[in-house]
């Protein structure tokens, strides 16, 4: 198909077919989430459940790439349906309008190939953790504050989160340091190119360790924890 024959060469015809048999959800559609479905899409995953409970605010407009002046007040997770519907309507879309919680995340993450974490709060990571672990999925992690981003891939008992938020304190850094244009982009795809090594089972993972990404000095390191 015309549509994907650009990934034919950093991806075999086989491997690009199987990503249609691939689900994956992706828990928040805001800054990072929006493009993480994008990126999602275009690639040809075949399934893709968007999970957020807001609707689209004007503050929204600097960063989230599912926002627009026409859809303020209409919900993030149900404009990630609609998008994709424009962009790759191969693509399965299920929108769920809900707050993520301990009471509905296992039966909203079982039965997935993946889960990519794209919330805005340390309490729901864990949680979200908790629960991935619980159903043997794995999880891709990152976040993002200012001109700061950090992404990290979480087999099932890895519990990486623990090592990283190990304070739990409840507010993170972006609420200090904002959320500009440019460093949900870059996370986000660096948490897509993961999310794709661990589907296809090829390449090295950000395992046991996190990147951590400075835009303002453009210097990006790994710290371990073993």
């Amino acid at each position: 198909m015309g549509r994907y024959e650009r990934n034919m060469n950093m991806l075999s015809k086989e491997e690009n077919e199987r990503l249609r048999s691939f689900k994956v959800c992706v828990v928040g559609c805001g800054g990072l989430g929006g493009y993480v479905i994008e990126m999602l899409g275009r690639l040809g995953i075949g399934h893709i459940t968007a999970v957020d409970k807001d609707a689209f605010e004007e503050s929204n407009l600097n960063r989230q790439i599912l926002s627009n002046v026409n859809n303020l007040g209409q919900y993030k997770a149900l404009e990630a349906k609609r998008r994709m519907e424009t962009v790759n309507p191969d693509v399965v879309v299920d929108s769920i309008i809900a707050e993520f919680n301990d009471k509905n995340a296992e039966e909203i993450l079982k039965g997935h190939n993946l889960v990519i974490d794209a919330l805005d709060n340390i309490q729901s990571r864990l949680m979200l953790q908790d629960i991935c672990e619980k159903l043997n999925i794995p999880l891709i992690h990152g976040a993002i504050a200012g001109w700061y981003g950090q992404v990290t891939t979480i087999l099932p008992g890895d519990r990486t989160l623990n090592y990283i938020y190990k304070n739990k304190v409840q507010r993170g850094i972006e609420k200090d340091l904002g959320n500009p244009s440019f460093t949900p982009a870059l996370v986000a795809s660096i948490q897509v190119s993961e999310a794709l090594k661990v589907l296809l089972g090829r390449g090295d993972l950000l395992r046991k360790e996190v990147l951590y990404i400075d835009t303002y000095t453009q210097e990006y390191h790994k710290v371990r924890f073993d």
